[in-house]
């Protein structure tokens, strides 16, 4: 957990927790400097609050994107299926770079732990 500082006998804390389905296999990219981060994305349901329903009236869901960089919670993301129910922890990082002229941002949740909670039935 991150821990950032404490105000007014408060603690500030940056921890995500999110259990889901992987939507597509994690991918490994070696960057330039030589370090390899795994790219995933786990699907999570919104909830039953109104602002998290679909048109339809259903439950509606995000795609959340995750990077893992650590040794141990990478090389076991990479074992993971489409399908697979999940459960990620890390703390949420917002990435600021420039692409086609103009300053883009992403936010994604930085896995530092990562576990397989139940696997995906063969089809």
């Amino acid at each position: 957990m991150e821990r950032t500082r404490t105000t007014d006998q408060v603690e500030l804390v940056n921890e995500a927790r999110l259990v889901g389905t992987v939507t597509r296999r994690p991918e490994a990219r070696t960057m330039p400097s030589g370090d390899e981060v795994v790219t995933l994305r786990v699907s999570v349901p919104r909830g039953d609050r109104a602002l998290g329903r679909t048109s339809s009236g259903a439950p509606g869901t995000d795609s959340v994107p995750c990077i893992v960089w650590a040794g141990r919670a990478r090389r076991s993301v990479l074992t993971w299926r489409p399908g697979d129910v999940v459960e990620v922890t890390g703390p949420v990082r917002v990435r600021f770079f420039h692409a086609g002229g103009s300053t883009q941002s992403r936010i994604e949740v930085e896995v530092t732990s990562a576990r397989v909670m139940r696997r995906a039935t063969a089809s």
